[in-house]
Formats: structure tokens, C-alpha cells, sequence
């Protein structure tokens, strides 16, 4: 078998998270994939001037990639453009980095998540489309938890009780809503928790609760190295 055709995918929906330079001539390209997870793969010459790969590496569009390889870095023979092209601007455009680097650093490499793949797709068409930010935001932390396998229980407390919008709990991470008074996690009124289980960001204090607990819950997840991101989108608006 020619080593091209070892575990060849052809035409795959993909989107570009991230490159970096590779040899003298060549980027590995991070890629997002809907039926193989991330995928990293070395793009040849991808940095020469007539390189025909290299203007399509390009974030947040939707491309086709066609790889192959056994080992953990495959060889990326080409890029197409898929169908609907978007345009990020200002913050719209960090939001997107932004969800591109929380990808980078939580989904393990070759562990396929297809819903978490469409939902990024479409929040990418929610963040050119309007300037609910935060929101979006928000909505895509506690999609990708979910999808990973991280519980993030929201209608039910640590026992099993349901939620009363009005009480207040202490969420711990891995734990979830403590109706005792701890110190560890995030102080926040049932009403947070349950207007986040029904997707509905409209009341204000939900908006504040939700993004102390996500930033809390994505740290606990994250580790000791924070996202770089994060802090430019504190720094511009407060997302």
C-alpha cells in the first residue's frame, strides 16, 4: 500500500483552529474535524510564497481536507472551500480565537465529537451575525463541557433535589449545586442554574452568575495555564 493511501479521509468537513511552523517550509495545521475530533496535520511548503495551500488556511471557514497517515501527525495533501464563507470583525473575531484556543486546550486529539463540531459551526454564524457575545459565549462553554462528558448538572443539587430558583448554593466543580455553605466553587441563586438549563441569558444577574461559573468550571478543567484569550476579551468588554 502506497503510504498516500494509509488511512486516507478525502473531502472531510474541517475548520482551521491553528498553525505553527514546521521545518523550514511547512505549518502543522490544527484542525477541527466533524467525524475524526482534531486532527493535527503537516501541511508540505505550506509557507513557500506560491504555496497553493497557503491561503486556505484560514480560521472559522468552512473547509474540506483531505489527509492521510498512521501516526499521530498526518500529512495534509489538500484544502477546499466548503460552503458559506464568513466574516469575523472586532470582537466577534476574538470570541472566535477564543473558541478555537478552549478547543485546542481541552479536546484530546482523535476523539470525534459531531455534535460539539456542528454547534461550533453555528455559533460561528451567530457571532457574524449579531453582537450577543457574551451570550454566545456562555451558550458554547457549556455545550463543549456537555459534549466532552463533564457533568454540569443545572436542574438537580449535589443530592439529587431539585433546583429551587430562589435558594441559594455554592456550585463546586465536579460536585455541582451545594446547598451548604462551602468555600470552594461559585456562590449563585437557583434561578441561574435553571434559566441556564432552559438557554434563556436574558435576565442580567444570569448573565453575571453564569460567567463567574463557567470561568470557574473551565479553569478547574483547564489547570494552572490560563487561556490567553480569555484575558484580551476581560480586557475589551468584560466576556
Amino acid at each position: 500500500m502506497a503510504v498516500s493511501t494509509i488511512n486516507r479521509q478525502d473531502n472531510q468537513p474541517v475548520y482551521v483552529l491553528h498553525t505553527y511552523p514546521f521545518k523550514e517550509t511547512s505549518l502543522v495545521v490544527e484542525l477541527l474535524t466533524r467525524d475524526f475530533g482534531r486532527v493535527a496535520a503537516v501541511a508540505k511548503g505550506a509557507r513557500r510564497p506560491r504555496s497553493a495551500m497557503r491561503g486556505m488556511l484560514q480560521s472559522f471557514q468552512p473547509l474540506l481536507g483531505t489527509w492521510s497517515g498512521k501516526a499521530e501527525l498526518k500529512s495534509l495533501h489538500s484544502l477546499e472551500w466548503g460552503s458559506g464563507l464568513l466574516l469575523l470583525k472586532g470582537e466577534a473575531l476574538m470570541c472566535g480565537f477564543y473558541l478555537n484556543e478552549l478547543m485546542l486546550r481541552l479536546l484530546p486529539r482523535e476523539d470525534a465529537h459531531e455534535g460539539l463540531f456542528d454547534y461550533y459551526a453555528q455559533t460561528l454564524k451567530t457571532l457574524s451575525a449579531n453582537a450577543h457575545y457574551a451570550t454566545t459565549l456562555r451558550r458554547f462553554e457549556l455545550k463543549m463541557l456537555q459534549e466532552m462528558g463533564y457533568a454540569v448538572p443545572l436542574t438537580e443539587d449535589e443530592a439529587a433535589v431539585e433546583v429551587v430558583a430562589a435558594q441559594s448554593y455554592v456550585y463546586v466543580a465536579e460536585r455541582g449545586a451545594c446547598a451548604e455553605s462551602t468555600k470552594d466553587g461559585v456562590s449563585l441563586i437557583g434561578k441561574t442554574l435553571l434559566d441556564m438549563a432552559r438557554d434563556d441569558y436574558t435576565d442580567p444577574k444570569t448573565q453575571l452568575q453564569s460567567k463567574q461559573l463557567m470561568r470557574v468550571l473551565l479553569a478547574h478543567y483547564l489547570g494552572d495555564k490560563p487561556l490567553h484569550t480569555r484575558q484580551l476579551l476581560v480586557d475589551l468588554q468584560g466576556l
